[in-house]
């Protein structure tokens, strides 16, 4: 199969065509027994799509959810915009970080886990993994983090956006420090603002629809950007990358430029910060581009682009196959050679350390 170029997408949602047979075999006695009663069930947002959530148009020839079948999403994605790796970010399991019950949290992280390596990441090398975390229990989370690290085809550890804590905060540091011991990203992927125990979507309240919702999404990752800079984690934590998935990037210059401009007076509150919190943001924190923002006129894209270090913090997404997918071929307005190999495939190559020779080939049935 051609191809004009490396791509990488950072941004893939496995789903299942069956949730609880699927995790079931995974589960201890005791909840498969609770899973049987109740269903696997974690915590939503409360804000449904008017479109749906996945892509009609992807659904599995066997009329299963989009996403569901790993051969057709070889088929139907990888192959053909010539993917060489999809980071694999799965579906309707985020909200096990904002269940009432931790145990739980832990025991569908587990299963969610051990399930994707043995039903996805064999199936293709192109197949990348995240290890999902119940982010309510740290100690918990640094055991999975350390089980799953074993395997190399696990190469980022994700949690879920919504959180009763902002997550620069001390109760998340063990998190941290495992993932930064073996070299892994930290990522946060939203649908789970306003779910369980995290709090409204908003400081203000809670929206009414799933599009009020759905637009103001990023102050989330605005608030946890700022909290990660300004209690300190990239000094603690030198070695460590943040993700922020899916959570747009034209907030970013303002959030920059407000953060530097009162860090030079109020600096005192801060000792542990040595530079201005732009300078650790544009060195540790990296943003996907779906749903990327679509101003009236490019041009404005590309200078924001540019305001926030472009493009040695941008990695492509397509959010495959949500509602909202980015074709890779029609995603961007037209790049700079430079940036665009770099937001293409260099950055995530670096970041996950992928070495770009896997030959991209449909799969064997």
């Amino acid at each position: 199969m051609s191809r004009s170029a490396p791509l990488i997408d950072a941004d893939v949602h496995n789903a299942f065509a069956d949730i609880r047979a699927e995790l079931r075999p995974y589960l201890s006695r005791y909840w498969q027994a609770y899973a049987d009663a109740h269903g696997i069930v974690v915590p939503p947002a409360g804000y449904v799509s008017p479109v749906g959530v996945q892509r009609e148009d992807a659904r599995t020839p066997s009329g299963g959810m989009a996403g569901s079948d790993p051969d057709f999403l070889i088929r139907d994605h990888l192959d053909r915009y010539s993917i060489d790796f999809a980071l694999l970010t799965g579906s309707h399991v985020l909200g096990l970080s904002v269940h009432p019950d931790v145990d739980w949290g832990n025991a569908i992280a587990t299963a969610y886990n051990q399930n994707l390596a043995d039903r996805w990441l064999g199936r293709s090398p192109r197949f990348r993994g995240s290890i999902v975390i119940n982010h309510s229990d740290p100690a918990a989370a640094v055991r999975e983090i350390e089980r799953c690290a074993q395997d190399g085809r696990f190469v980022q550890v994700l949690m879920a956006s919504g959180s009763s804590r902002l997550f620069g905060q001390r109760f998340f540091h063990p998190i941290y420090a495992a993932a930064a011991e073996h070299g892994l990203p930290v990522a946060i992927h939203p649908g789970t603002e306003g779910a369980g125990t995290a709090g409204a979507p908003t400081p203000a309240g809670r929206p009414t629809r799933y599009f009020e919702w759905h637009n103001i999404v990023p102050i989330n990752f605005m608030a946890h950007v700022n909290s990660l800079v300004c209690e300190g984690v990239f000094e603690r934590f030198p070695t460590l990358r943040f993700v922020a998935i899916e959570g747009g990037l034209a907030w970013l210059p303002s959030l920059l430029w407000r953060m530097d401009k009162n860090y030079k007076a109020l600096r005192a509150e801060t000792p542990w910060l040595k530079r201005l919190p732009s300078d650790y943001i544009r060195q540790h924190v990296f943003f996907t581009t779906q749903p990327i923002e679509e101003p009236e006129r490019p041009e404005h894209f590309l200078q924001v682009l540019e305001m926030i270090n472009a493009p040695n913090n941008i990695l492509f997404s397509s959010d495959y196959p949500h509602w909202d997918f980015d074709n890779p071929r029609m995603a961007l307005p037209p790049l700079p050679a430079a940036w665009k190999s770099r937001i293409y495939h260099e950055n995530a190559a670096a970041l996950y350390g992928l070495t770009l020779d896997v030959p991209v080939a449909p799969s064997a049935p």
